[in-house]
């Protein structure tokens, strides 16, 4: 699907970049901007889903799922650049308006329209963070597309051919504001931040209540792409044989699983205090359930 959808969008914006010039719509040269990094995002996806599906090896030891995350920032710095170019052009042409073909652009965005609505449902929001910013360019551009419908019909009726350059800035900010929530996703998980929707304390909390465990600390957890997390802890136990211990290391996994959805886990077992437990951790750990 992400194959012919890349095809079908690099048509249209050869078509859409076309009919812009000589339509002499700043809109429609946008929205074929626009289009363009839809191709571009479609194109990264497709390298993305691959690179995901790679197994691990000696060298890449947590396999290639952050390829697919690598792939969305790109992606979406893309966006805002492209939309501050927007925001430049549409200044100029506010300053200086020309006439604009509005029978043309409503012709083209509405074939614009059908395009990326398509192409949206075909490729499907999902949980992905790639396929979500790919998604997110598709939807971006029909909107922009029926933007520029309505503009042109204001157009034909008012003569105010200065909607035009409106419609081209008011692109670039709704590329921008659905770009800045792939960024701040991807950014995250990139730096290994707090998996989104988790909280530290919820997870000392259950934790602690799992019997055998005394004190939880030097927690780290972290995504390994969209869906798969890790974690890491210190966990302070009685004495007691390795054997003896199973049962603790079983419920602390259950209860990882079954609550926050983290299957990758390395735990350490302790039997006396360690001095992150008594010094910096407990700080942190402090932090983390205020």
């Amino acid at each position: 699907m992400l194959t012919i959808s890349l095809a079908v969008t690099a048509a249209f914006v050869v078509f859409e970049a076309v009919a812009g010039f000589r339509a002499g719509s700043l809109a429609l040269l946008s929205d074929a901007g626009h289009n363009f990094t839809d191709a571009f995002a479609l194109l990264l996806a497709a390298i993305g889903v691959y690179l995901e599906t790679r197994p691990a090896d000696h060298i890449k030891t947590y396999g290639y799922e952050r390829a697919g995350i690598l792939v969305a920032f790109v992606n979406a710095i893309v966006l805002v650049a492209l939309a501050g170019f927007l925001i430049y052009e549409s200044y100029g042409r506010l300053m200086h308006p020309r006439p604009v073909a509005e029978v043309t652009m409503i012709v083209v965005a509405a074939v614009g329209l059908a395009v990326n609505l398509g192409i949206a449902f075909g490729i499907g929001q999902g949980h992905d963070l790639n396929l979500r910013a790919a998604w997110m360019h598709m939807i971006g551009d029909a909107a922009s597309s029926a933007g520029i419908i309505a503009g042109a019909i204001a157009i034909r009726f008012t003569g105010w051919i200065v909607i035009d350059p409106v419609l081209s800035l008011l692109i670039a900010i709704g590329i921008v504001w659905s770009a800045w929530g792939i960024i701040q996703d991807s950014l995250n998980i990139l730096l290994e931040g707090l998996p989104k929707g988790l909280k530290l304390a919820d997870v000392l909390r259950d934790l602690g209540k799992v019997e055998g465990v005394i004190d939880v600390h030097d927690l780290h957890i972290w995504s390994l792409g969209t869906e798969a997390h890790a974690l890491s802890c210190h966990v302070l136990i009685e004495d007691m044989p390795h054997s003896a211990s199973n049962f603790i290391l079983c419920r602390i996994n259950q209860v990882l699983s079954d609550h926050f959805h983290i299957h990758h886990t390395t735990i350490q077992f302790e039997h006396t205090r360690c001095a992150l437990a008594d010094a910096s951790c407990t700080e942190i750990r402090r932090a983390q359930l205020q």
